[in-house]
């Protein structure tokens, strides 16, 4: 009796073993968001193996019109689109396409699109719940937000907020220009950087009605001249970080989650401590790692990734590490669900490129996978089947 209880534990321990390990991890669909043009006709797919972080040739999922910034719903079945244009289907404005998406071959079937109201749509999400889409317009400087129903149908526009004002550079700052929008982990607000402000607006989050309203505090501030662009909460909902577009910072924040305040921390540079002509560079991305132990930034024109370690007690950062992109112009960057990769989207060499992330440090280094796609601009990741 005791050997066959011996026995049946080694094999509990073995079949644990084995689904905790990288060779039975499942493989991802990695989509990627365009600006279409002679190289590109809109959103590619390709598949993704976790264990060897290797990619395969990008396929063609859905054409559409520079669908620059996508989000794939927590369930994994409908990803949704911003269409970057001033005018679309004939009206002022960009636009928000849903699709549905077959797990098995990772093409993707047009749901519904609807108007954004604003011009330049450059930023798209889904709340924690999946029943709220939210976007951000760079042309105007405004947020929308939109009701999912339960077959991934996008609303008309249930919320749609103007901002209003200026900052101190009379050449990017003379309006408001909104450029992400995010809800926090408690999914209770909504927040949007916007570059023409220097403010972090803050909403009160109706997940049911899908509707936004000015909180109070209404908003957090950065340096002005930094152009707040885009940021990213700590997994604990108490930090968040925002990703200075004109002066390349990372600006750190505590984060009340009852009151929805944000309090200034930090102010980190992206760039190296000896970098010269930094009106040349300008930043991009901000993702935080799976586990919040690292943030990740982008650096265009620089053409590098800085990595940060978190100090988990103060929310503050770290450098860690300065990575060149292998390309030029990263816009953005995604890390797989496991924390184990990262794809750097690097749109003016029209390439997606690998890298390997260090578990301990958070450290990126390059496994010699990339693949080409026109003017890649996002990543996002679904379930393969």
């Amino acid at each position: 009796m005791r050997t066959l209880k011996c026995v049946s534990a080694l094999l509990l321990l073995s079949f644990a073993t084995l689904i905790s390990t990288p060779a039975a991890e499942k493989e991802w669909l990695a989509y990627f968001g365009t600006y279409t043009g002679k190289k590109s006709k809109g959103i590619y797919v390709a598949r993704f193996n976790p264990t060897t972080g290797k990619l395969s040739a990008p396929e063609l999922a859905a054409e559409a019109v520079n669908p620059s910034f996508l989000a794939v719903h927590p369930k994994g079945k409908w990803l949704y689109a911003v269409n970057e244009t001033d005018t679309f289907t004939g009206k002022k404005g960009g636009g928000v396409s849903g699709f549905e998406i077959d797990a098995k071959s990772g093409r993707l079937t047009p749901i519904n699109q609807q108007s954004t109201a604003g011009g330049a749509p450059c930023h798209v999400s889904l709340d924690e719940s999946g029943r709220v889409v939210l976007v951000a317009n760079y042309g105007g400087g405004s947020v929308a937000s939109y009701r999912v129903d339960k077959k991934g149908f996008l609303s008309s526009d249930v919320s749609f907020i103007q901002h209003q004002g200026s900052s101190m550079n009379g050449a990017r700052q003379q309006a408001p220009h909104g450029h992400c929008i995010v809800t926090d982990p408690g999914n209770k607000f909504a927040l949007a950087c916007d570059l023409g402000l220097d403010k972090v607006l803050i909403y009160k989050l109706d997940a049911k009605k899908g509707t936004l309203t000015p909180n109070d505090p209404p908003f957090g501030r950065v340096t002005p001249g930094s152009g707040p662009r885009h940021m990213a909460f700590h997994p604990s909902g108490k930090f968040a970080w925002v990703i200075n577009e004109m002066v390349c910072t990372v600006t750190s924040f505590s984060f009340d989650p009852k009151q929805g305040e944000l309090k200034e921390l930090q102010s980190i540079s992206t760039l190296p401590a000896d970098t010269k002509m930094i009106g040349a560079y300008n930043t991009a991305e901000i993702v935080t790692h799976p586990s919040g132990k690292f943030v990740y930034g982008s650096n265009r024109g620089h053409d590098t990734l800085a990595v940060y370690a978190v100090d988990k007690k103060q929310g503050t950062l770290s450098l860690v590490q300065h990575e060149s992109t292998q390309g030029k112009t990263p816009r953005s960057f995604g890390i797989d669900p496991g924390g184990r990769w990262l794809l750097a989207a690097n749109q003016s060499s029209d390439t997606v490129v690998v890298f390997a992330i260090d578990p301990a440090t958070g450290k990126l280094k390059p496994t010699g996978q990339s693949i080409e796609v026109g003017s890649p601009v996002s990543v996002a990741f679904a379930p393969a089947r």
